[in-house]
């Protein structure tokens, strides 16, 4: 029996046999991966102020709650500054609920620091006279003691109080050195602490006032404080509120010094980054050290919010209509103008959205109210948005530019919130009086490759049916496929010149038909004229009045909505790509076929009642390109284009 007990015993101990430090496969000649740390390594996380702010505050503190849900740490510390207080005690038991219904949300411990706005009392019209200690005995009644310490695995909390009242005055207030020092009863609490809390791996130490950043607490007597946290030996960092801007220091005895922004508090207007920002921090912990991150609030997501429905939401949230209609800021001769600029959101979804539209000035003294426009979507919800222009009389200067309207939407789905990427809306300018620049003025537009000019597709007024059109090019470059007049993206119409052979293009039947020539025909450095005619039945070319090339071409052209662009190809966005070198003038768009043979051309084209664009480029009017045509549909410059008086020999 003794030698059969030893053998199940010994098979006992076989198979409990710890398993060999390495990964496990059946694979031959592999790389060893090194295993992870089991070193019982956790994480808590700290929250900033979240007073000063308005009052929708709350709904970052709110969001901040469901993001560190998420993380699962094992506690949340706060530094301070729970509720607005400076008030009365009934609205600040009203604050405190709010924090608190807030903060309970959370699926793990949280626990508080006092700040000043949590303990100032002051007086808001009502009957109460302050009290003693102002608001510390409702804070502990609600909230906590206002110093402390808790063990937690192999660490010690510590929470101090900076906010105490000034022995010599009888007041609360931080702005003086007498409100910057800490209380005997509170100094002795915090040796007996550090002495209890010797044995632990790490000591973390909370409060409100960052009073070791210099010059900030003259009259404190934080050096003293530190001289004791140092010489504990194990307090490992510090966490800080107060100023809403991150903040780190290191002192010389290795104590790290974290000092928090917000999360849900005041952030000055224009600052929202370089450490100005609504945020957490999240400590993970090991024997060893620690490491800190910042985390901004509502970055942290539910993979389990992204089902196929989210999918379809989101991408129908992305593809909404364009917000702006393409109703333009009319302008007078002299420059001036008043009126509005409707823009409508909409959110398709069957979740809520939010919108923010915002107005980017540009150059030239527009005067655009309001500023910012905050829109809440519900599901399904469209909304209308009025902006109000005016402008002086200053006429056109060079330095001008229209503004433009930048939007933002976000979509906000079960636990999550999505942005979409986003939308810049340049407002578009008429003028539908610009006086001509006279005979004597004779210009061209120069473009440098990366400008251009520009024509609403709305303004050029073609339709289905023939069409002319032509220009006047003086090409520094040939190399490559440059744009000389183009409206395409798998639609619409161009002139294009690929290696000094033009094409001419239009999109019709589902396909472009293409006029080019064989080969290269044009000079870099001299004036061509370049025609193209679409007649309904075929597309030809003429180069210096001459037919070089011709297609068939039947059928419906395929329209976009992006401008014709003089100088540039616009992308899927209508953006200008690819652009021309050199210069260009004359440019007329008709209506109709204007040759049905070889032709001289003129320098200089007329308007006649089948014109629909006639860009002369005698001179700029600001951003304007003046149309010498009858539909008064001006161009306008882009990037560094300009007219000048033109350059170069005509053939």
């Amino acid at each position: 029996m003794r030698h059969l007990s030893f053998v199940a015993c010994a098979t006992l101990l076989i198979s409990i046999a710890p398993v060999a430090a390495q990964v496990e496969t059946n694979r031959a000649d592999t790389r060893q991966l090194s295993l992870p740390k089991e070193d019982g390594g956790w994480h808590f996380v700290v929250f900033g102020d979240r007073t000063g702010g308005p009052a929708d505050g709350v709904k970052v503190l709110d969001q901040a709650v469901t993001d560190t849900n998420r993380l699962d740490p094992d506690l949340v510390m706060t530094v301070g500054d729970l509720v607005q207080g400076y008030n009365e005690t009934p609205l600040w038991m009203k604050e405190m609920r709010e924090f608190r219904g807030i903060m309970d949300r959370l699926g793990c411990p949280w626990y508080p620091v006092a700040g000043n706005h949590d303990v100032y009392w002051r007086k808001k019209g009502g009957n109460e006279k302050k009290p003693k200690g102002e608001h510390e005995r409702s804070y502990e009644k609600h909230f906590g003691p206002l110093w402390y310490w808790f063990k937690h695995k192999n660490a010690a909390f510590v929470v101090l109080f900076t906010d105490e009242t000034n022995p010599k005055t009888g007041a609360k207030n931080y702005g003086v050195p007498g409100g910057r020092r800490m209380s005997p009863p509170q100094r002795a609490w915090l040796k007996t602490t550090l002495e209890q809390t010797k044995a632990f791996d790490h000591v973390f130490v909370f409060l409100h006032h960052p009073r070791w950043i210099t010059g900030r607490y003259q009259g404190s007597d934080w050096a003293d404080i530190e001289k004791m946290l140092s010489a504990s030996g194990n307090v490992t960092a510090v966490f800080a509120g107060h100023i809403h801007r991150m903040h780190y220091d290191k002192s010389a005895a290795g104590i790290e010094y974290y000092t928090l922004a917000t999360t849900g508090g005041a952030i000055p207007m224009g600052r929202e980054s370089a450490g100005w920002l609504h945020h957490y921090n999240i400590v993970t912990v090991r024997k060893g050290g620690i490491s800190v991150a910042t985390i901004p609030v509502g970055q942290v997501t539910d993979p389990r919010a992204f089902t196929q429905e989210a999918h379809n939401e989101i991408d129908a949230l992305r593809d909404r209509p364009q917000a702006y209609d393409g109703s333009a800021i009319t302008l007078n001769v002299d420059g001036s103008g008043r009126g509005t600029i409707r823009m409508r959101v909409k959110n398709p979804t069957k979740h809520a959205a939010s919108t923010t539209l915002e107005v980017v000035p540009g150059h030239g003294r527009f005067a655009i109210t309001p500023r910012h426009v905050h829109v809440e979507l519900p599901a399904g919800a469209t909304r209308e948005v009025a902006f109000t222009y005016a402008r002086p009389a200053v006429g056109f200067p060079g330095s001008f530019s229209p503004p433009s309207i930048l939007e933002n939407v976000d979509w906000l789905g079960d636990g999550v919130r999505i942005s979409m990427p986003q939308r810049l809306y340049r407002l578009r300018l008429t003028a539908p009086t610009l006086a001509a620049a006279g005979a004597e003025v004779q210009g061209a537009l120069h473009v440098d490759g990366d400008s251009s000019a520009r024509v609403a597709s709305r303004e050029t007024g073609l339709g289905q049916g023939p069409f002319t059109l032509e220009g006047w090019v003086n090409a520094a470059e040939l190399g490559g496929r440059r744009p000389f007049l183009a409206k395409t993206e798998a639609s619409d119409y161009g002139i294009f010149i690929s290696g000094g052979k033009p094409v001419f293009e239009v999109h019709l039947a589902g396909q472009y038909r293409r006029a080019s020539t064989p080969k290269s025909v044009l000079v870099a450095g001299r004036w061509h004229h370049i025609a193209g005619v679409f007649d309904g039945k075929e597309v030809r070319l003429y180069v210096d009045g001459k037919l070089t090339a011709r297609a068939p071409g039947e059928g419906t052209r395929k329209r976009n909505p992006h401008p014709l662009l003089i100088g540039a190809d616009p992308n899927r966005n209508g953006d200008p790509v690819d652009g021309l070198v050199g210069q260009i003038d004359e440019v007329r768009l008709s209506k109709g076929v204007r040759y049905t043979s070889d032709f001289r051309p003129g320098r200089r084209h007329s308007a006649d009642p089948n014109t629909l664009l006639l860009l002369h480029f005698d001179r700029d009017y600001g951003p304007f390109l003046r149309d010498g045509g009858p539909r008064a549909a001006h161009a306008d410059r882009v990037g560094n284009a300009y007219c000048a008086p033109a350059t170069g020999k005509t053939p």
